[in-house]
């Protein structure tokens, strides 16, 4: 049996759809794994032993669909749900089974602060489109594989970090996922701990800044290393804290402790990290209490639609201090 797994992008999206693959590859006799992501999204994916073939998009659609109609698949499982894979599935006219996104009701506790979703996270919903062949989810958590040829040496880093750092993930799609820089510094000065930024190009700025405030114990590494050299960064952390972004996952996959600083978007959402059953990392959810214009977004937006931007700017540095400070002990 032949399954066409498909999800373009992005970072947090795609590995948050391991569980799904790793299941299916370990449940489904003789199943051979097929998937399609985006060629930028390469180096994410290529390691994954549950993957028997890859699939890259590169701009041409047309040329993708031609190319996997010389494949017969037996289904296809879509874990993106948008015109494109729709596309797809109709060139490719084998039975399909797609990701429900929900966004209506993503769009009503956004807009009317009217929750009508599930508690069910994202992970066990692209699970559930495998319900067809009775696969169950493992409750192993997330993976995360580097390609075969991939070495990253810790004797890259400042020796002042080998002994133990905290990663602070910086970046985020849009600003109102994003906590103002100055609390970011406030947040350096009072763990001092070492300290390394993770983020790209984008972020430069805002790293710089940051570094500035307290370079006796930073080290930026923003827009310094690519997809796999950040997450092998993020893999020698001892504590990750993160916005909403794809990286929070990869710490997730490693099973470091985190703390997600929450924004525009929310836990409620059923983004938040997610674990094995067993797993004996802690986590921590940022957010500032009693807003009830959170979340205002399903994804995110480059302005705050109230003007006030309070979910970021009334982040407790105080409690954030204490849960880096406790997770790293606990290492």
């Amino acid at each position: 049996m032949r399954l066409l797994f498909i999800r373009f992008s992005s970072i947090g999206d795609i590995v948050l759809t391991t569980p799904a693959v790793r299941c299916a590859k370990n449940q489904i006799p003789g199943v051979e794994i097929h998937f399609l992501t985006k060629l930028s999204m390469k180096d994410l994916v290529i390691g994954n032993p549950n993957i028997d073939h890859f699939h890259f998009l590169d701009n041409n659609l047309d040329n993708t669909i031609e190319s996997l109609q010389q494949i017969p698949f037996d289904y296809i499982i879509d874990l993106h749900h948008n015109i494109r894979t729709w596309k797809i599935k109709k060139a490719l006219g084998v039975p399909a089974f797609s990701y429900k996104k929900l966004s209506l009701q993503k769009w009503l506790l956004a807009k009317l602060q009217i929750n009508l979703l599930p508690k069910t996270h994202v992970c066990d919903r692209y699970i559930d489109t495998l319900q067809h062949f009775n696969v169950i989810n493992d409750e192993k958590g997330l993976d995360y594989f580097f390609p075969k040829d991939f070495h990253f040496q810790a004797s890259n880093l400042p020796t002042s970090h080998l002994a133990g750092f905290v990663a602070f993930v910086i970046g985020a799609s849009y600003l109102n996922k994003k906590m103002p820089v100055q609390k970011w510094i406030e947040l350096a000065k009072q763990i001092k701990k070492p300290i390394i930024l993770i983020g790209g190009k984008e972020d430069i700025a805002l790293a710089s800044a940051l570094t500035a405030a307290a370079p006796d114990f930073i080290y930026n590494a923003a827009g310094k290393y690519d997809l796999k050299e950040s997450a092998s960064i993020i893999q020698m952390s001892q504590v990750v804290v993160s916005h909403d972004t794809g990286f929070l996952h990869v710490a997730a996959a490693f099973h470091k402790p985190t703390i997600t600083i929450w924004g525009a978007t929310s836990p409620v959402l059923q983004f938040e990290a997610y674990y094995s059953v067993d797993a004996k990392s802690p986590h921590f959810n940022s957010i500032v209490p009693n807003l009830n214009c959170q979340p205002c977004s399903k994804q995110g937006e480059n302005k705050c639609p109230q003007g006030h931007f309070a979910c970021m700017r009334l982040q407790n540095i105080n409690t954030l201090t204490t849960k880096v400070n406790e997770y790293y002990k606990a290492i």
